[in-house]
Protein backbone atom coordinates (compact mmCIF):
# COMPACT_ATOMS: atom_id res chain seq x y z
CA UNK A 1 0.00 0.00 0.00
CA UNK A 2 1.31 3.44 -0.86
CA UNK A 3 1.53 6.23 1.66
CA UNK A 4 -1.93 7.44 2.65
CA UNK A 5 -2.96 10.74 1.13
CA UNK A 6 -3.87 13.70 3.29
CA UNK A 7 -7.50 14.36 4.20
CA UNK A 8 -9.55 16.54 1.85
CA UNK A 9 -9.26 20.23 2.52
CA UNK A 10 -13.08 20.49 2.63
CA UNK A 11 -15.65 18.82 4.83
CA UNK A 12 -18.58 18.41 2.44
CA UNK A 13 -18.31 15.13 0.50
CA UNK A 14 -18.55 14.77 -3.30
CA UNK A 15 -20.53 11.81 -4.67
CA UNK A 16 -19.85 11.12 -8.36
CA UNK A 17 -22.08 8.93 -10.54
CA UNK A 18 -20.20 6.55 -12.84
CA UNK A 19 -21.31 5.77 -16.38
CA UNK A 20 -20.07 5.47 -19.96
CA UNK A 21 -17.88 8.58 -19.62
CA UNK A 22 -16.20 7.44 -16.41
CA UNK A 23 -16.36 3.66 -15.92
CA UNK A 24 -12.72 2.86 -16.67
CA UNK A 25 -10.17 2.36 -13.90
CA UNK A 26 -8.15 5.29 -15.27
CA UNK A 27 -11.12 7.67 -15.20
CA UNK A 28 -12.23 6.53 -11.76
CA UNK A 29 -8.74 7.32 -10.49
CA UNK A 30 -8.86 10.75 -12.10
CA UNK A 31 -12.25 11.47 -10.51
CA UNK A 32 -10.88 10.45 -7.11
CA UNK A 33 -7.84 12.70 -7.51
CA UNK A 34 -10.10 15.57 -8.65
CA UNK A 35 -12.11 15.29 -5.44
CA UNK A 36 -14.65 12.43 -5.57
CA UNK A 37 -15.10 10.91 -2.11
CA UNK A 38 -17.71 8.31 -3.07
CA UNK A 39 -19.05 6.71 -6.25
CA UNK A 40 -22.65 6.04 -7.28
CA UNK A 41 -23.54 3.12 -9.53
CA UNK A 42 -26.95 3.59 -11.16
CA UNK A 43 -28.63 0.17 -11.36
CA UNK A 44 -31.18 1.55 -13.86
CA UNK A 45 -28.67 1.32 -16.69
CA UNK A 46 -26.63 -1.61 -18.00
CA UNK A 47 -26.51 -5.19 -16.81
CA UNK A 48 -25.09 -6.56 -13.60
CA UNK A 49 -22.12 -8.24 -15.26
CA UNK A 50 -20.79 -4.91 -16.56
CA UNK A 51 -20.78 -3.48 -13.04
CA UNK A 52 -18.47 -6.12 -11.56
CA UNK A 53 -15.37 -4.59 -13.14
CA UNK A 54 -16.49 -1.09 -12.17
CA UNK A 55 -16.73 -2.14 -8.52
CA UNK A 56 -13.31 -3.81 -8.70
CA UNK A 57 -11.86 -0.63 -10.21
CA UNK A 58 -13.24 1.49 -7.38
CA UNK A 59 -11.86 -0.88 -4.76
CA UNK A 60 -8.45 -0.84 -6.46
CA UNK A 61 -8.11 2.79 -5.35
CA UNK A 62 -7.71 1.59 -1.77
CA UNK A 63 -4.35 -0.01 -2.44
CA UNK A 64 -3.11 2.88 -4.58
CA UNK A 65 -4.11 5.72 -2.27
CA UNK A 66 -4.31 4.07 1.15
CA UNK A 67 -7.89 5.21 1.73
CA UNK A 68 -11.18 3.35 2.05
CA UNK A 69 -13.49 3.75 -0.95
CA UNK A 70 -17.25 4.25 -0.82
CA UNK A 71 -19.73 2.69 -3.27
CA UNK A 72 -23.46 3.48 -3.43
CA UNK A 73 -25.71 1.24 -5.54
CA UNK A 74 -28.84 3.15 -6.55
CA UNK A 75 -31.85 0.90 -7.22
CA UNK A 76 -34.20 1.87 -10.05
CA UNK A 77 -37.43 1.53 -8.07
CA UNK A 78 -40.95 1.13 -9.50
CA UNK A 79 -41.15 3.01 -12.78
CA UNK A 80 -44.70 3.88 -13.91
CA UNK A 81 -45.21 4.01 -17.67
CA UNK A 82 -48.07 4.15 -20.16
CA UNK A 83 -48.39 1.58 -22.94
CA UNK A 84 -47.82 1.83 -26.67
CA UNK A 85 -49.57 3.87 -29.39
CA UNK A 86 -50.61 3.06 -32.91
CA UNK A 87 -47.76 4.43 -34.99
CA UNK A 88 -45.62 4.93 -31.87
CA UNK A 89 -46.99 8.33 -30.82
CA UNK A 90 -50.01 10.61 -30.62
CA UNK A 91 -50.94 14.21 -29.83
CA UNK A 92 -53.00 15.13 -26.76
CA UNK A 93 -55.07 18.30 -27.16
CA UNK A 94 -55.79 20.62 -24.23
CA UNK A 95 -59.38 20.20 -23.03
CA UNK A 96 -59.85 16.79 -24.67
CA UNK A 97 -60.98 13.68 -22.80
CA UNK A 98 -58.26 11.02 -22.51
CA UNK A 99 -58.71 7.57 -20.96
CA UNK A 100 -56.17 5.25 -19.38
CA UNK A 101 -57.40 1.65 -19.28
CA UNK A 102 -56.41 -2.02 -18.95
CA UNK A 103 -56.74 -2.75 -22.70
CA UNK A 104 -53.41 -3.80 -24.29
CA UNK A 105 -54.55 -2.60 -27.74
CA UNK A 106 -52.25 0.18 -29.05
CA UNK A 107 -53.57 3.58 -28.05
CA UNK A 108 -54.54 6.74 -29.94
CA UNK A 109 -55.49 10.34 -29.15
CA UNK A 110 -58.40 9.18 -26.95
CA UNK A 111 -56.92 6.32 -24.86
CA UNK A 112 -53.89 4.22 -23.95
CA UNK A 113 -53.10 1.22 -21.76
CA UNK A 114 -51.92 1.81 -18.20
CA UNK A 115 -50.29 -1.46 -17.04
CA UNK A 116 -50.34 -0.66 -13.31
CA UNK A 117 -53.50 -1.95 -11.61
CA UNK A 118 -52.50 -0.35 -8.28
CA UNK A 119 -53.16 3.13 -9.71
CA UNK A 120 -56.77 2.29 -10.62
CA UNK A 121 -57.50 1.47 -6.98
CA UNK A 122 -55.68 4.43 -5.46
CA UNK A 123 -56.58 7.28 -7.81
CA UNK A 124 -59.23 9.85 -6.88
CA UNK A 125 -61.26 12.41 -8.88
CA UNK A 126 -59.36 15.69 -9.10
CA UNK A 127 -55.93 14.04 -8.88
CA UNK A 128 -53.28 14.91 -11.46
CA UNK A 129 -51.46 12.48 -13.72
CA UNK A 130 -48.17 13.78 -15.12
CA UNK A 131 -46.72 12.33 -18.32
CA UNK A 132 -43.23 12.49 -19.79
CA UNK A 133 -41.49 14.16 -16.80
CA UNK A 134 -44.42 16.50 -16.23
CA UNK A 135 -44.58 17.89 -19.77
CA UNK A 136 -48.22 16.78 -20.10
CA UNK A 137 -50.83 17.09 -17.35
CA UNK A 138 -54.11 15.14 -17.03
CA UNK A 139 -56.82 15.77 -14.42
CA UNK A 140 -58.91 12.77 -13.27
CA UNK A 141 -62.66 13.16 -13.82
CA UNK A 142 -63.85 9.70 -12.82
CA UNK A 143 -62.56 6.15 -12.58
CA UNK A 144 -63.50 2.52 -12.03
CA UNK A 145 -61.39 -0.67 -11.69
CA UNK A 146 -60.72 -0.78 -15.44
CA UNK A 147 -60.39 2.82 -16.58
CA UNK A 148 -59.41 6.32 -15.53
CA UNK A 149 -61.13 9.11 -17.45
CA UNK A 150 -59.21 12.40 -17.50
CA UNK A 151 -59.26 15.83 -19.07
CA UNK A 152 -56.07 17.09 -20.73
CA UNK A 153 -54.91 20.25 -18.93
CA UNK A 154 -51.54 20.52 -20.67
CA UNK A 155 -51.29 18.80 -24.03
CA UNK A 156 -48.51 17.83 -26.38
CA UNK A 157 -46.85 14.90 -28.11
CA UNK A 158 -46.87 11.56 -26.27
CA UNK A 159 -44.99 8.48 -27.44
CA UNK A 160 -44.67 4.83 -26.41
CA UNK A 161 -43.86 3.87 -22.80
CA UNK A 162 -43.42 7.40 -21.49
CA UNK A 163 -43.16 7.81 -17.75
CA UNK A 164 -46.13 8.58 -15.52
CA UNK A 165 -46.09 10.39 -12.18
CA UNK A 166 -48.97 10.34 -9.68
CA UNK A 167 -48.17 13.16 -7.25
CA UNK A 168 -51.48 13.56 -5.42
CA UNK A 169 -52.06 10.07 -3.98
CA UNK A 170 -50.04 7.32 -2.33
CA UNK A 171 -49.91 4.41 -4.75
CA UNK A 172 -49.80 1.10 -2.82
CA UNK A 173 -46.92 -0.38 -4.79
CA UNK A 174 -44.05 -2.40 -3.39
CA UNK A 175 -40.96 -0.24 -3.02
CA UNK A 176 -38.85 -3.06 -4.50
CA UNK A 177 -39.59 -4.50 -7.95
CA UNK A 178 -38.28 -7.94 -8.99
CA UNK A 179 -35.45 -6.13 -10.79
CA UNK A 180 -34.65 -4.20 -7.61
CA UNK A 181 -34.50 -7.38 -5.53
CA UNK A 182 -32.13 -8.95 -8.03
CA UNK A 183 -29.96 -5.82 -8.18
CA UNK A 184 -29.94 -5.52 -4.38
CA UNK A 185 -28.79 -9.14 -3.98
CA UNK A 186 -26.09 -8.55 -6.60
CA UNK A 187 -24.90 -5.34 -4.94
CA UNK A 188 -24.71 -6.98 -1.51
CA UNK A 189 -22.81 -9.92 -3.02
CA UNK A 190 -20.35 -7.45 -4.54
CA UNK A 191 -19.84 -5.78 -1.16
CA UNK A 192 -21.16 -2.28 -1.88
CA UNK A 193 -21.40 0.08 1.09
CA UNK A 194 -24.74 1.85 0.55
CA UNK A 195 -28.03 0.82 -1.05
CA UNK A 196 -30.23 3.71 -2.26
CA UNK A 197 -33.96 2.99 -2.37
CA UNK A 198 -35.90 5.01 -4.96
CA UNK A 199 -39.41 6.47 -4.73
CA UNK A 200 -39.84 5.97 -0.99
CA UNK A 201 -43.40 7.01 -0.04
CA UNK A 202 -43.67 5.89 3.59
CA UNK A 203 -41.43 4.41 6.31
CA UNK A 204 -42.86 0.94 5.69
CA UNK A 205 -41.23 1.01 2.23
CA UNK A 206 -37.83 0.63 3.89
CA UNK A 207 -38.69 -2.55 5.78
CA UNK A 208 -38.21 -5.10 2.97
CA UNK A 209 -34.94 -3.56 1.83
CA UNK A 210 -33.66 -3.53 5.41
CA UNK A 211 -34.58 -7.20 5.77
CA UNK A 212 -32.83 -8.18 2.53
CA UNK A 213 -29.69 -6.16 3.30
CA UNK A 214 -29.27 -7.88 6.70
CA UNK A 215 -26.85 -5.26 7.95
CA UNK A 216 -24.36 -5.84 5.13
CA UNK A 217 -24.75 -2.27 3.79
CA UNK A 218 -26.23 1.03 4.89
CA UNK A 219 -29.68 2.02 3.58
CA UNK A 220 -30.30 5.41 1.98
CA UNK A 221 -33.82 6.71 1.32
CA UNK A 222 -34.33 8.87 -1.75
CA UNK A 223 -36.92 11.56 -1.09
CA UNK A 224 -38.57 12.23 -4.46
CA UNK A 225 -42.30 11.78 -3.79
CA UNK A 226 -44.57 14.41 -2.22
CA UNK A 227 -46.13 11.68 -0.06
CA UNK A 228 -42.71 11.12 1.56
CA UNK A 229 -42.72 14.70 2.84
CA UNK A 230 -45.87 13.99 4.88
CA UNK A 231 -43.99 11.36 6.91
CA UNK A 232 -40.48 12.71 6.54
CA UNK A 233 -39.28 12.35 10.12
CA UNK A 234 -40.50 8.75 10.33
CA UNK A 235 -38.71 7.89 7.09
CA UNK A 236 -35.46 9.55 8.19
CA UNK A 237 -35.57 7.68 11.50
CA UNK A 238 -35.90 4.36 9.67
CA UNK A 239 -32.92 4.77 7.32
CA UNK A 240 -29.15 5.31 7.59
CA UNK A 241 -28.98 8.22 5.15
CA UNK A 242 -31.14 10.45 2.95
CA UNK A 243 -30.96 11.83 -0.59
CA UNK A 244 -32.80 14.95 -1.73
CA UNK A 245 -33.62 13.64 -5.21
CA UNK A 246 -34.72 16.88 -6.81
CA UNK A 247 -35.44 15.43 -10.27
CA UNK A 248 -38.71 13.60 -9.65
CA UNK A 249 -39.49 15.84 -6.68
CA UNK A 250 -39.44 18.77 -9.09
CA UNK A 251 -41.70 16.94 -11.53
CA UNK A 252 -44.41 16.13 -9.02
CA UNK A 253 -44.27 19.48 -7.21
CA UNK A 254 -44.14 23.07 -8.47
CA UNK A 255 -40.48 24.02 -9.04
CA UNK A 256 -40.70 26.88 -6.54
CA UNK A 257 -41.59 24.44 -3.74
CA UNK A 258 -38.42 22.36 -4.12
CA UNK A 259 -35.89 24.80 -2.51
CA UNK A 260 -37.76 25.11 0.80
CA UNK A 261 -38.35 21.35 0.84
CA UNK A 262 -34.64 20.79 0.21
CA UNK A 263 -33.84 22.90 3.26
CA UNK A 264 -36.42 21.05 5.33
CA UNK A 265 -35.09 17.61 4.35
CA UNK A 266 -31.51 18.67 5.09
CA UNK A 267 -32.57 20.14 8.44
CA UNK A 268 -34.51 17.04 9.54
CA UNK A 269 -31.72 14.70 8.43
CA UNK A 270 -29.08 16.70 10.27
CA UNK A 271 -31.18 16.98 13.41
CA UNK A 272 -31.72 13.21 13.47
CA UNK A 273 -28.06 12.53 12.72
CA UNK A 274 -28.40 10.94 9.26
CA UNK A 275 -26.02 11.84 6.40
CA UNK A 276 -27.90 13.81 3.74
CA UNK A 277 -27.01 14.06 0.04
CA UNK A 278 -28.30 16.85 -2.22
CA UNK A 279 -28.60 15.60 -5.80
CA UNK A 280 -29.79 16.22 -9.36
CA UNK A 281 -28.90 18.94 -11.90
CA UNK A 282 -26.34 20.57 -9.63
CA UNK A 283 -23.94 21.33 -12.49
CA UNK A 284 -26.24 20.29 -15.35
CA UNK A 285 -24.67 22.57 -17.95
CA UNK A 286 -21.31 20.82 -17.46
CA UNK A 287 -22.70 17.81 -19.32
CA UNK A 288 -21.77 19.75 -22.46
CA UNK A 289 -19.81 22.76 -21.19
CA UNK A 290 -16.41 22.87 -19.44
CA UNK A 291 -17.71 25.47 -16.98
CA UNK A 292 -21.00 25.80 -15.04
CA UNK A 293 -23.43 28.68 -14.93
CA UNK A 294 -23.17 31.09 -11.99
CA UNK A 295 -26.64 29.99 -10.89
CA UNK A 296 -25.48 26.37 -10.69
CA UNK A 297 -22.49 27.36 -8.58
CA UNK A 298 -24.82 29.24 -6.24
CA UNK A 299 -27.09 26.19 -6.04
CA UNK A 300 -24.19 23.96 -4.96
CA UNK A 301 -23.00 26.61 -2.51
CA UNK A 302 -26.47 26.82 -0.93
CA UNK A 303 -26.45 23.08 -0.19
CA UNK A 304 -23.02 23.44 1.43
CA UNK A 305 -24.08 26.44 3.51
CA UNK A 306 -27.12 24.41 4.67
CA UNK A 307 -24.72 21.80 5.99
CA UNK A 308 -25.45 18.91 3.61
CA UNK A 309 -23.08 15.99 4.10
CA UNK A 310 -22.62 15.38 0.38
CA UNK A 311 -23.32 16.93 -3.00
CA UNK A 312 -23.88 14.68 -6.00
CA UNK A 313 -23.10 14.67 -9.69
CA UNK A 314 -25.36 12.63 -11.99
CA UNK A 315 -25.05 12.81 -15.78
CA UNK A 316 -22.27 15.40 -15.41
CA UNK A 317 -19.81 12.70 -14.33
CA UNK A 318 -21.59 9.64 -15.77
CA UNK A 319 -22.21 10.61 -19.39
CA UNK A 320 -21.03 14.19 -19.87
CA UNK A 321 -18.13 15.52 -21.87
CA UNK A 322 -16.35 16.94 -18.79
CA UNK A 323 -16.55 14.41 -15.93
CA UNK A 324 -13.20 15.24 -14.30
CA UNK A 325 -13.80 18.97 -14.61
CA UNK A 326 -17.25 18.55 -13.02
CA UNK A 327 -15.77 16.83 -9.97
CA UNK A 328 -12.98 19.41 -9.76
CA UNK A 329 -15.59 22.19 -9.85
CA UNK A 330 -17.56 20.59 -7.01
CA UNK A 331 -14.32 20.38 -5.05
CA UNK A 332 -13.45 24.02 -5.75
CA UNK A 333 -16.90 25.25 -4.73
CA UNK A 334 -16.66 23.28 -1.49
CA UNK A 335 -13.24 24.72 -0.66
CA UNK A 336 -14.37 28.28 -1.46
CA UNK A 337 -17.61 28.11 0.53
CA UNK A 338 -15.98 26.52 3.57
CA UNK A 339 -13.30 29.20 3.40
CA UNK A 340 -15.96 31.86 3.94
CA UNK A 341 -15.62 33.21 7.51
CA UNK A 342 -19.43 33.08 7.78
CA UNK A 343 -19.65 29.42 6.80
CA UNK A 344 -19.35 28.16 10.37
CA UNK A 345 -22.20 30.36 11.53
CA UNK A 346 -24.48 29.43 8.65
CA UNK A 347 -24.17 25.65 9.03
CA UNK A 348 -25.17 25.99 12.67
CA UNK A 349 -28.52 27.58 11.80
CA UNK A 350 -29.81 24.01 12.23
CA UNK A 351 -29.99 23.27 15.95
CA UNK A 352 -28.85 19.72 16.72
CA UNK A 353 -29.77 19.18 20.34
CA UNK A 354 -28.04 16.14 21.86
CA UNK A 355 -30.07 13.18 23.04
CA UNK A 356 -29.72 12.44 26.76
CA UNK A 357 -26.87 9.97 26.24
CA UNK A 358 -23.20 9.98 27.22
CA UNK A 359 -22.16 9.64 23.57
CA UNK A 360 -24.18 12.68 22.46
CA UNK A 361 -22.96 14.73 25.41
CA UNK A 362 -19.34 13.93 24.55
CA UNK A 363 -19.90 14.75 20.86
CA UNK A 364 -21.28 18.17 21.74
CA UNK A 365 -18.47 18.71 24.25
CA UNK A 366 -15.87 17.83 21.60
CA UNK A 367 -17.24 20.50 19.28
CA UNK A 368 -17.18 23.11 22.03
CA UNK A 369 -13.69 22.18 23.26
CA UNK A 370 -12.37 22.28 19.69
CA UNK A 371 -13.66 25.83 19.32
CA UNK A 372 -12.43 26.94 22.76
CA UNK A 373 -8.91 25.58 23.07
CA UNK A 374 -7.91 25.40 19.41
CA UNK A 375 -7.29 21.70 18.79
CA UNK A 376 -6.14 20.50 15.36
CA UNK A 377 -8.57 17.60 15.03
CA UNK A 378 -11.06 15.30 16.71
CA UNK A 379 -10.06 11.63 16.58
CA UNK A 380 -12.65 8.99 17.40
CA UNK A 381 -12.38 5.24 17.71
CA UNK A 382 -15.48 3.37 16.58
CA UNK A 383 -16.60 -0.08 15.50
CA UNK A 384 -20.03 0.64 14.07
CA UNK A 385 -19.50 4.29 13.07
CA UNK A 386 -22.17 5.65 15.42
CA UNK A 387 -19.69 7.76 17.39
CA UNK A 388 -18.46 9.35 14.16
CA UNK A 389 -22.04 10.16 13.10
CA UNK A 390 -22.74 11.80 16.43
CA UNK A 391 -19.64 13.99 16.23
CA UNK A 392 -20.21 14.89 12.56
CA UNK A 393 -23.80 15.91 13.38
CA UNK A 394 -22.36 18.70 15.52
CA UNK A 395 -20.43 20.08 12.51
CA UNK A 396 -17.19 20.77 14.46
CA UNK A 397 -14.79 23.42 13.18
CA UNK A 398 -11.87 20.96 12.90
CA UNK A 399 -11.33 17.76 10.86
CA UNK A 400 -12.74 14.49 12.17
CA UNK A 401 -10.46 11.45 11.91
CA UNK A 402 -12.21 8.12 12.46
CA UNK A 403 -10.17 5.03 13.37
CA UNK A 404 -11.95 1.70 13.03
CA UNK A 405 -10.93 -1.97 12.89
CA UNK A 406 -13.79 -2.70 10.46
CA UNK A 407 -13.11 -1.83 6.83
CA UNK A 408 -16.86 -1.93 6.16
CA UNK A 409 -17.39 0.88 8.67
CA UNK A 410 -14.55 2.94 7.20
CA UNK A 411 -16.05 2.62 3.72
CA UNK A 412 -19.57 3.63 4.77
CA UNK A 413 -18.24 6.83 6.34
CA UNK A 414 -17.36 8.22 2.90
CA UNK A 415 -20.71 10.07 2.82
CA UNK A 416 -20.29 11.61 6.28
CA UNK A 417 -19.45 15.31 6.59
CA UNK A 418 -15.88 16.18 7.53
CA UNK A 419 -14.78 12.58 8.06
CA UNK A 420 -11.39 11.06 7.21
CA UNK A 421 -11.81 7.34 7.91
CA UNK A 422 -8.86 5.03 8.52
CA UNK A 423 -9.00 1.25 8.69
CA UNK A 424 -6.53 0.19 11.37
CA UNK A 425 -5.91 -2.46 14.02
CA UNK A 426 -7.93 -2.23 17.20
CA UNK A 427 -6.46 -0.91 20.44
CA UNK A 428 -6.06 -2.90 23.66
CA UNK A 429 -5.81 -0.25 26.37
CA UNK A 430 -6.29 3.42 27.15
CA UNK A 431 -2.58 4.09 26.72
CA UNK A 432 -2.57 2.23 23.40
CA UNK A 433 -5.56 4.32 22.26
CA UNK A 434 -3.85 7.64 23.01
CA UNK A 435 -0.58 6.58 21.41
CA UNK A 436 -2.31 5.32 18.24
CA UNK A 437 -4.38 8.48 17.92
CA UNK A 438 -1.25 10.61 18.03
CA UNK A 439 0.58 8.42 15.51
CA UNK A 440 -2.33 8.43 13.07
CA UNK A 441 -2.74 12.18 13.33
CA UNK A 442 0.90 12.60 12.28
CA UNK A 443 0.88 9.88 9.64
CA UNK A 444 -2.20 11.30 7.90
CA UNK A 445 -1.04 14.92 8.13
CA UNK A 446 -4.02 15.89 10.26
CA UNK A 447 -1.86 17.38 13.02
CA UNK A 448 1.79 18.25 13.67
CA UNK A 449 4.19 18.53 16.57
CA UNK A 450 2.86 20.85 19.26
CA UNK A 451 -0.80 20.50 18.22
CA UNK A 452 -3.50 19.27 20.56
CA UNK A 453 -6.14 16.74 19.46
CA UNK A 454 -9.33 15.44 21.07
CA UNK A 455 -9.65 11.67 21.40
CA UNK A 456 -13.11 10.07 21.80
CA UNK A 457 -13.64 6.36 22.46
CA UNK A 458 -15.54 3.81 24.49
CA UNK A 459 -14.16 1.77 27.36
CA UNK A 460 -14.22 -1.21 27.49
CA UNK A 461 -12.91 -1.38 23.93
CA UNK A 462 -14.65 -3.44 21.21
CA UNK A 463 -18.02 -2.71 22.80
CA UNK A 464 -20.32 -0.89 20.33
CA UNK A 465 -22.32 1.93 21.91
CA UNK A 466 -20.00 2.38 24.89
CA UNK A 467 -18.61 5.84 24.02
CA UNK A 468 -17.65 7.33 27.39
CA UNK A 469 -14.15 8.84 27.11
CA UNK A 470 -13.03 12.28 25.90
CA UNK A 471 -9.32 13.06 26.25
CA UNK A 472 -7.28 16.06 25.06
CA UNK A 473 -3.64 15.27 24.26
CA UNK A 474 -0.69 17.18 22.85
CA UNK A 475 1.43 15.72 20.06
CA UNK A 476 5.17 15.77 20.71
CA UNK A 477 6.27 14.93 17.16
CA UNK A 478 8.38 11.81 17.68
CA UNK A 479 5.47 9.37 18.09
CA UNK A 480 6.11 7.63 14.76
CA UNK A 481 9.60 6.42 15.65
CA UNK A 482 9.66 2.64 15.51
CA UNK A 483 6.05 2.28 14.34
CA UNK A 484 4.55 1.34 10.97
CA UNK A 485 0.81 1.32 11.73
Amino acid sequence: MTKAISPRSRKVRVLATLGPASNSVEMIGKLFEAGADAFRINMSHGDQESKIEVIKSIRSLEKKYGRPTTILADLQGPKLRVGKFEGGRTELVKGAIFTLDRDKTPGDATRVELPHKEIFAAIEPGARLLLDDGKLVLRVIEHDPDQIITRVEVGGALSNNKGLNVPDVVVPMAALTPKDRSDLAFAIDQGVDWIALSFVQRPEDLAEARLLIQGKAALLAKIEKPSAIDRLEEIVEQCDGVMVARGDLGVELPPESVPPLQKRIVEVSRRLGRPVVVATQMLESMITSPSPTRAEVSDVATAIYDGADAIMLSAESAAGAWPVESVAMMNSIGVAVEGDPMHGDRIHFTVTRPDPTTADALAEAAKNIAATVGVAAIICFTTSGSTARRVARERPSVPLMVLTPKVETARRLGLLWGTHAVHTRDVESFEDMVAKAKRMALRHNIAKAGDRVIVIAGVPFRTPGSTNVLHVVRIIGDELKGYTD
